[in-house]
């Protein structure tokens, strides 16, 4: 199984495991001498297989992205340099989304209110965080469709 493959079953787990919550919270409790729609012994015996097979699938991903090396790099070190450059740049956007605001004033002494940086070049230092975002994340996804899961 590749990498890639591998996530798209860890995502799809976790949104079962939701699910499964769920049915389980809408069947905990039902009005006397009811039964409920499911039964809650069964839907807890599949949130057990379903959580182990996350535990497994969790632990072959970290084992498969702290051994894989692209460039000097693990896919590790490679998802922390994403999430933080991802974190920034949302920074930067709000940052400048704010920045880019300008009050209308109905007269002259009303007080007018200036940005404290330069937008156009933050903005182009945003763009080059998002170019440098795009290309990371391609490089992630090509690793993750060409390499092995490795598995205990």
């Amino acid at each position: 199984m590749k990498l890639a493959e591998a996530l798209q079953e860890r995502a799809d787990l976790s949104a079962r495991i939701s699910i499964l919550e769920n049915r389980l919270m809408n069947n905990a409790l039902v009005q006397e001498g009811e039964k409920p729609a499911e039964a809650p012994e069964e839907l807890i015996a599949e949130l057990d297989r379903c959580s182990e097979e996350m535990e497994r699938l969790i632990t072959a991903i970290n084992l498969t992205n702290s051994s894989t090396v692209s460039d000097g790099m693990t896919v590790t070190e490679l998802i922390a340099k994403k999430d933080v450059l991802n974190r920034k740049l949302s920074i930067y956007r709000h940052f400048l989304m704010t920045a880019s605001q300008t009050a209308q004033r109905a007269t002259r002494s009303e007080i007018k209110i200036l940005s404290t940086v330069n937008v156009r070049e933050y903005q182009q230092k945003a763009d080059g965080l998002a170019k440098r975002l795009r290309i990371l994340e391609n490089r992630i996804q090509q690793i993750n469709w060409t390499t092995e899961l490795i598995e205990k």
